[in-house]
Formats: C-alpha cells, structure tokens, sequence
C-alpha cells in the first residue's frame, strides 16, 4: 500500500512538472509588461519599441511601457534586463551593439546567447553607400580603386556601430584605403558629406533619397543581402565586388534567459502577425524599416550568424574598441 501510494505521488508530481511550461502562461500578462530600451526616447529603436507596445496592450490587453534606460552605450539596459526574473514582464528591445560589443571588446561580459531567450527579430533596415557628387566614383569598384590610390575619407555615426564596421569590412575586403572619420550621429556625417568634407558614408535609405533625387548626393550600393524595395535599381555591395557583405540595423525583442517557452510563443505570435499586416509595413517604411517577424528559433539562428560573421571580420582586422 505504502509503495502504491508513494507511485501515484511520483507520477502526480512528474504531471505537475510536465505541466509547468504551459502553466506559467495562465493569466499571462497580469500586470503591466516593461520594455526596456538603451537608446533615448524619439530614435528608430525607441520609436518601434513603442509602436509594438502598443499593438501589443491592444492584442492582449494589458499595457506594455517602454523604459528608456541609457548609459554605457546600451549596456545599462542591458545588464538590468538580463537581471530581471523570467516571468515575461520584462523584456529588452535588442539592436546590434549587443551582438558587436562581446566581439570587439575583450572586456566585454555581454553574451546574448547566454543571458537572453530571443522571441522575435521584428525588422531589419540596409544603409545607402553614398559618396558626394563631387567625388568621382559612379560604383563600389570606382570608389575601391580610388582608394587605392588616393584616401577615401568615409564618415562614421560611432565607434562601434554597424557603419563603422562596414566601413572596416570594405577596407578590409578590398585593401582600400579608407579613412575612418567619426562623428556624434548620423546627422553631423551627413552634413560634412553634403558639404564635401567626406567623401561617403552610409546611410538610412529614406534619410538620404531626398538628396539622391535632387542630385545633392550619389547611391553606389545597398548594404544588404537584397536590394532595397525603395531603389531596386541600386545594387548591393556583394554585387559589386565584395562578395558576402551583409550589415544591416536591426530590431528584436528579448526576454530574460529562462523564460517559458510558452510565455515566449505568446508573445511572438501577435508580434508575428502584426509584421505581415500592410498597415505595420506602411509605418516602419517612414523609419526605413522592413518587417520581419520571425519565430523565436529563427531569431536565434539569426543571432548565432550575426556574431560569428562579426567574429570573421574582428579575426582579419584585429580591430577592437570600448563602447
């Protein structure tokens, strides 16, 4: 009787373990969910976070708050969302410095893989290469075989950033010699390249079209794995002779490390959905955002491939840096 009755206990326990996973989404979200985000309020990031907040407090019903918290280039938010219990009312809007910064900096404690669940990679944004009309380079070839020749100053929104890297990965690729210039942002280096102390940088595709169409500035090349919907005219940079180039911004979402998975699926189910209606698409076209909306596996396959190619080019350059 005593082993009959300690078997029916084990196998009631191991239905309550099995039944965890899915418990732990009951009644979720019962409170108010933080977002939280490393970047000023009234940038791209910032501005998505908000907008998928908000279609998420419609679709489940309970608000989701986007908390600026800024400092150490991102890496406060960071640390403080990777601290938070993972119950799912914490989560972290990810861009690429926190896939860059462990690669480049040896210092670096951050480990997305380690100390996050992915839940959805929700867009993705190329850059424009573009040179001041001026400058006498009509492809990525032309400007190549210039630079090795003459110095190509190139302008760079930050040490660190998805820019400068490209720039690097250009240099790097072609044995150009490409000048590095950094500046406070993007706007400050669009300015200098408009008035002609550059010669090129990259650039948000809808930022610079105006200047393209009036002839202020020159498009050499997409930095993408595609061709922008917005110039399908203009090739890529892996078109032109730089074979593999792939840097592009980019949004995800993440929950702290240990979050169920089913807190995690109904989170990117909505989110999934939201990144295939035309409306969303309409509104991140004016950020120059495209709409992805992956699963949750995909956004780590996604987050896997982006350290490691950033892991090639920090082997061929050797380059580091603090954020």
């Amino acid at each position: 009787m005593i082993a009959v009755r300690a078997s029916c206990l084990l196998i009631a326990f191991v239905l309550l373990c099995v039944g965890r996973p899915a418990d732990a989404a009951d009644g979720y979200p019962a409170k108010p969910v933080r977002v939280i985000v490393g970047l000023a309020p009234g940038g791209g990031t910032d501005y998505q976070a908000r907008l998928f907040s908000q279609m998420l407090s419609e679709n489940l019903r309970q608000q989701f708050i986007v908390d600026n918290r800024l400092g150490a280039g991102g890496i406060i938010a960071y640390q403080i969302a990777a601290a938070a219990a993972p119950d799912g009312y914490t989560l972290l809007a990810s861009t690429p410095v926190y896939a860059i910064a462990p690669v480049f900096n040896a210092k670096s404690t951050l480990d997305l893989l380690r100390d996050f669940t992915p839940v959805s990679l929700l867009t993705k944004a190329p850059y424009l290469l573009v040179v001041h009309p001026a400058f006498p380079a009509k492809t990525v070839a032309d400007m190549t075989a210039y630079a090795k020749t003459s110095a190509v100053n190139f302008g760079i929104s930050g040490i660190g950033t998805t820019i400068h890297l490209g720039a690097v990965w250009i240099a790097q690729a072609t044995r150009a010699n490409i000048v590095i210039v950094p500046y406070k942002g993007t706007g400050p280096a669009l300015n200098d390249l408009l008035g002609g102390q550059i010669q090129a940088t990259f650039a948000n595709v809808l930022n610079v079209s105006p200047h393209i169409k009036s002839g202020r500035l020159r498009a050499l090349a997409v930095s993408g794995p595609e061709r922008s919907r917005v110039m399908p005219n203009v090739p890529t940079i892996a078109e032109s002779g730089v074979p593999g180039f792939n840097v592009t911004t980019w949004h995800g979402w993440l929950a702290p490390t240990r979050t169920p998975d089913a807190i995690v699926s109904l989170l990117n189910a909505p989110l999934a959905k939201f990144m295939r209606s035309p409306a969303v698409a309409e509104k991140l076209a004016a950020d120059g955002g495209e709409p992805v909306g992956n699963a949750a596996a995909e956004y780590r396959q996604f987050l896997v491939d982006e350290i490691a190619r950033w892991r090639v080019l920090a082997k061929a350059t050797g380059l580091k840096f603090e954020p």
